[in-house]
């Protein structure tokens, strides 16, 4: 049985980008959050094989440091000509000064050399959001995007979101604002959103 969350929470991040959406996501339960980063944690090292092995970490590590329960996504873009890539290593292709822009390039490289047409390069957004209590109890949570790879348009959100066009729309999650990417009141566009409403329909309550 999924455990509620009523009390002050940690959101096990350091991304600004990142902190950005789960406050936009959880704003509406009343929750009280701080984050790793304004706390001064430290992070910890991702030696996880899956999305969601890496999400736990981080929780994990949050939960047994502050003595409260601690949420954590792992998420990245996953190319399918590229047999998945970047994958779990989403953000260390960007490097160490987060430069998402090369991590891009580097994406259009690889199809072009590869020879993918733009028609082909169908890729997908993966997020894992785990909530970890000090007791050692957690909850595991999933959501997925499908779309397509295009030329970077778009300033709006972090990350890939220039280049990825979602199934069914016409712009790219980098041209579209935050709550028509999160969508909670009506289906969830966003991986994010997706794996945060059934987080919510579990263990939030609107307050």
């Amino acid at each position: 049985m999924s455990r509620p969350i009523t009390s002050p929470l940690v959101i096990a991040t350091h991304n600004p980008g990142k902190l950005r959406e789960m406050r936009e996501l959880l704003a509406p339960f009343g929750i009280e959050a701080r984050s790793a980063g304004e706390l001064g944690l430290p992070e910890p090292e991702e030696t996880g094989t899956t999305f969601a092995e890496n999400a736990a970490i981080k929780a994990r590590a949050a939960a047994e440091a502050t003595g409260l329960p601690a949420f954590a996504d792992d998420s990245g873009l996953c190319v399918h000509a590229l047999d998945g890539a970047p994958g779990i290593f989403s953000a260390r292709w960007a490097g160490p000064t987060k430069n998402f822009s090369g991590a891009m390039a580097r994406i259009a490289g690889e199809l072009d050399r590869r020879g993918i047409t733009e028609a082909d390069r169908r890729a997908h957004f993966v997020s894992a959001l785990v909530v970890a209590w000090p007791d050692g109890h957690e909850e595991l949570f999933e959501g997925r995007v499908f779309g397509r790879l295009v030329p970077p348009r778009g300033s709006l959100g972090f990350g890939y979101d220039p280049i990825f066009q979602p199934d069914g729309h016409d712009r790219t999650f980098g041209e579209m604002p935050s709550e028509e990417k999160h969508g909670l009141t009506d289906t969830p566009l966003s991986h994010r959103a997706r794996a945060f409403a059934a987080l919510a329909a579990q263990c939030l309550r609107r307050g």
